[in-house]
């Protein structure tokens, strides 16, 4: 009888739960996708509660959610408070990702291509149009580098990873490069839609590079290089590095945590790094509450999942100020 009893109970609680599971419906930014993915996943396992998120692109998403299209919209590239005001739009960080140059080259492992500061910008400039360009070759040495020509892959569609990504070419030869979301590259290019089309093109073409980020490097299987950093240290791409970057960050909840984090300081600091963002209409109550729910519950559960694929996951400070800017903002995580 007991067991008949809590058997009742349970499918009893069960069915309460599935009753009362929710669902929200997201969609821009590739650079943040694999981690959003993975923790909407285990969300949905601790919760019952469902969350779709379609990697677009960051520009995309920013049309999407001006539209009213979505209940949220993932963006690397952070809207200034007056854009937000006029679109009336909240804006929070989720994130914290990096920028890695991955290439295909016969023969030349993981790391084992150094790329300094003029080598980078020569090759996206299309200064340098051949593997064995002097620039390239200089600190290469014992490395043997095909004369063959550098095939560039980039994103074909407006993205906040080209925006930040410009964004640190710009630090480093303002005079070839201004931060754009869709840029008009001058080397030899090969277009790619989303981190996943650049990935696959990288993987397709022979003596190409490009950039995307840490983690569809990781799944890939894609060789990266050591770059040059804002202190003229050649770092690796690795969580600690991007790590030593990301606490560099300044976020202020006053200006809706507008920041670009690029190019930071510190001898080990990775310098690509990017924080990616959530915008959410003022409008919408009822799925802001639902959107909070799942980012709360990912800042409390997700920090693993989030190093398992090479991201950064936001400090204690920074997430407490996200949950007073909810408040603020009449934002309350649903239950």
């Amino acid at each position: 009888m007991l067991k008949k009893l809590l058997l009742t109970t349970t499918a009893a609680a069960v069915a309460f739960s599935a009753a009362n599971a929710f669902e929200i419906n997201g969609r821009g930014a590739s650079f943040p996708a694999p981690v959003y993915k993975e923790w909407a996943a285990a969300y949905n396992k601790a919760t019952g509660n469902r969350v779709n998120y379609t990697a677009s692109g960051s520009g995309d998403g920013i049309k999407s959610i001006e539209k009213r299209l979505v209940d949220f919209v993932g963006s690397d590239k952070p809207l200034k408070p007056k854009t937000l005001r006029k679109h009336k739009l909240y804006m929070f960080p989720a994130i914290v990702g990096s920028i890695v140059l991955a290439y295909n080259l016969p023969g030349v492992e993981d790391n084992q291509l150094k790329l300094s500061e003029k080598a980078i910008a020569a090759i996206f400039s299309g200064k340098a149009k051949y593997w064995d360009d002097a620039v390239i070759a200089e600190p290469n040495a014992g490395l043997k580098l095909p004369h063959e020509p550098i095939n560039v892959c980039v994103r074909a569609d407006g993205s906040g990873t080209t925006f930040n990504f410009t964004y640190y070419l710009s630090k480093i030869d303002p005079a070839d490069f201004k931060p754009k979301k869709k840029f008009n590259w001058k080397a030899n290019v090969v277009g790619g839609k989303g981190n996943q089309g650049v990935t696959a093109n990288i993987q397709q073409t022979k003596y190409s590079i490009g950039y995307i980020e840490y983690s569809y490097k990781l799944s890939s299987g894609l060789p990266a290089a050591t770059v040059e950093n804002r202190e003229h240290k050649f770092v690796a791409p690795t969580v600690q590095s991007f790590q030593d970057a990301a606490k560099y960050a300044s976020w202020d909840k006053k200006d809706d945590f507008y920041a670009v984090i690029a190019y930071p300081k510190g001898a080990t600091s990775y310098p690509m790094v990017a924080p990616s963002f959530i915008l959410l209409d003022e409008e919408k109550k009822e799925a802001n509450d639902k959107v909070a729910a799942f980012y709360d519950w990912a800042f409390k559960n997700g920090a693993d999942i989030a190093a398992k694929l090479g991201y950064v996951a936001l400090p204690k400070a920074t997430v407490d100020e996200i949950r007073a800017y909810w408040s603020g903002k009449g934002i309350t995580p649903a239950k």
